[in-house]
This record gives C-alpha cells, structure tokens and sequence, in this order.
C-alpha cells in the first residue's frame, strides 16, 4: 500500500530534506521513525521535493510504501517518536504510482525579512536592523519577474535541471507589522531559485543593483553580478497542491 502523509518541519537543524552523507536530514529522520514503528526496514520516504540546510516548511508532502497495516493509532505514535521539529499532521492511502514529487501542480513557498529583533525567532526569520529596503522596489521586481518563464539566472546549480522553465503563478510582496513577505507559487522551483531571487531583490531595494539590471540579467539568462542568496532561515515552503488531494 502506498500512503500520501502531509507533514511540517523546522529546518534550523538540519542539512535539508534529502538524506546526505554530512549531517542529519529530515527525510532520514523520518525514515527512522517508519522503520522504527512499521518494523519495516524497507521503507524508504520520498518528498515532494528538495529543501536546503536551515530551509522550514509548514506543508510538505511525502509517500511511503509498506507491506504492515497502519495501526489505528499511527499518528500519534509517529508524532510520539518523531523529533519536536518535525511534525505529522495527517496520512492516507493513494494509487500505487501516486507520486508526491511529479504528481505535484503547484509548489508556494514564502520569505520572511524582519525589522523587528525577536529573541524567539532567530532561526525562522531574516531580520534586518535597518530599514534600507524600498518597497515599491521589491514589487516592482515581482513585476518583471512575471515578464518571463526561464531563470537560468536564479538556478543555484545546474546539476540535475534538465531545464529552467518555471512556470509562476503569483509573486508579491505583502507587509504585516514589522516584516516583509515574498509570496511566489510556480508549477516548479529550480535548485536554490527562490533564495537567489530574494538576494536579487534586496539588493535592488538597497540601490546597490538598478531595476534594470536586475531585469537584462534575467534577459540573458546570465547570473547577476550583484547576486546573493538570501539565508535559508527566512524560507518555508508553504503549500504544494496535487489534482487528488
């Protein structure tokens, strides 16, 4: 049987979702949990997708397959196990060949810049303690964005992106109290794009790169000459929908 769990983690302490051979991942957590309460030792998670070191996510998807029947009380034991950071928050069955990665239509994620220092809150946002960001500046290059649907200049890496064709759906800005939010939905994200694109912004909100460079850079496909990536802590991925689910 193949099952369809939606799940949340903080990222603070971990080297990403996918399993790596320098640090502790989420997927092989989780892994270890299955395992550990399944008495499955083949069970092997899969995501619907990759997030980096310190990157959170508030609604992510994964499937697993498994011969044992999941005991009636199987939230709760996994919760039970499963380190603080990293919760369940509902499972079910699906079709065989469900797949939480290519089956996926939509992938949301979200930034979050701070102006405000919280003594909780280090980890899970950007804070700036100066407001040297316009704005009007930041909306303005969700703008241009919007002109285009090939970002080989926001791709972190090459490697595994057979393209870099992403498909946006929305991306704005918003402001709530002291902080700034991106908001940026797409049928795909290429490795590392949405820190990039951050990095990219705020550097046009600070005057240190023109709107119009930041727009020729993506013309070109070329990486921009000012270009940062923002901190993973400020990034959660925020909602991945599926046509079944």
């Amino acid at each position: 049987m193949r099952y369809f769990a939606e799940i949340a983690y903080r990222g603070t302490h971990y080297v990403g979702w996918q399993v790596q051979p320098n640090g502790i991942s989420v997927q092989e957590t989780i892994n270890k949990c299955l395992r550990t309460i399944l008495r499955d030792e083949a069970i092997a998670c899969v995501g619907c997708g990759r997030t980096d070191a310190g990157v959170h996510a508030t609604q992510f998807y994964l499937h697993f397959d498994t011969s044992t029947v999941l005991p009636e009380n199987f939230l709760l034991r996994i919760n039970t196990v499963l380190p603080d950071d990293i919760a369940f928050i509902r499972h079910f069955p699906v079709a065989e060949n469900a797949h939480t990665r290519f089956d996926a239509t939509l992938r949301a994620y979200e930034y979050v810049i701070s102006f405000e220092k919280d003594a909780f809150g280090p980890d899970r946002v950007l804070w700036r303690h100066f407001r040297d960001l316009d704005f009007e500046l930041l909306q303005a290059c969700c703008e241009v964005m919007k002109k285009y649907n090939d970002f080989p200049s926001f791709c972190k890496s090459k490697q595994g992106s057979k393209t870099t064709i992403v498909n946006l759906q929305e991306i704005y800005w918003r402001k709530e109290s002291d902080t700034y939010i991106l908001y940026i939905s797409a049928d795909r994200f290429i490795r590392g794009m949405v820190r990039l694109v951050v990095g990219a912004m705020i550097q046009v909100a600070r005057g240190k790169m023109t709107l119009e460079e930041f727009e020729s850079g993506i013309k070109r496909g070329e990486r921009l000459k000012l270009a940062l990536s923002a901190p993973a802590h400020g990034l959660y991925l925020i909602a991945v929908k599926y046509p079944y689910v």
